[in-house]
């Protein structure tokens, strides 16, 4: 039998450094500071003294699209409610029945305009959420509180209606 060699490898021992683990900086729970709600007098009106979308503004205008739009909910409801009633008294006379049919058909476009307008108030109720409302859509330059006050659901100043009405009848037109 041939003589086997053992090879004896050579294991260096490499110091190992041991460093100790930082101590972790202990951080300040954080605290979130909660809004206080601002409350708002019935009587108030926003002015153009105070700073302009402030909070008070937002409180006042957010109250008024909510109960703006409450009466509009309540109004398509009774409307759709007495118009589901009428249904049942059909007239012989036809005249009188193509003049039920013209009332019908008006009061549906008022409704369809209402929910329209109703969509419109969600859309600037979550502007106000977003902290741009009161602010053109177009050119984010203030929109004014008189504006507001006559149209709460106002999306652009109006420079800025103006132009995007103008552009709507050049392609209507088309």
């Amino acid at each position: 039998m041939p003589k086997t060699t053992k090879v004896k490898k050579k294991v260096s021992k490499s110091k190992v450094k041991v460093t100790k683990p930082k101590a972790k900086a202990v951080s300040k729970p954080k605290v979130i500071a909660k809004k206080v709600p601002i409350k708002i007098s019935k009587t108030y009106i926003p002015k153009d003294t105070e700073k302009y979308m402030c909070e008070k503004h937002k409180v006042f205008f957010r109250i008024k699209l909510t109960e703006w739009k409450k009466d509009l909910v309540k109004a398509n409801n009774e409307a759709l409610y007495h118009g589901s009633m009428d249904d049942n008294s059909i007239s012989a006379d036809v005249v009188d029945q193509a003049s039920s049919y013209t009332d019908k058909n008006v009061e549906m476009k008022a409704i369809n305009r209402q929910i329209k307008l109703i969509s419109e108030i969600d859309k600037a109720l979550a502007r106000i959420r977003e902290d741009i409302y009161g602010y053109c859509l177009d050119t984010a330059e203030p929109i004014g509180l008189k504006r507001l006050m006559a149209r709460p659901v106002a999306k652009y100043t109006i420079a800025a209606q103006e132009k995007h009405e103008k552009n709507e009848k050049v392609h209507a037109d088309d």
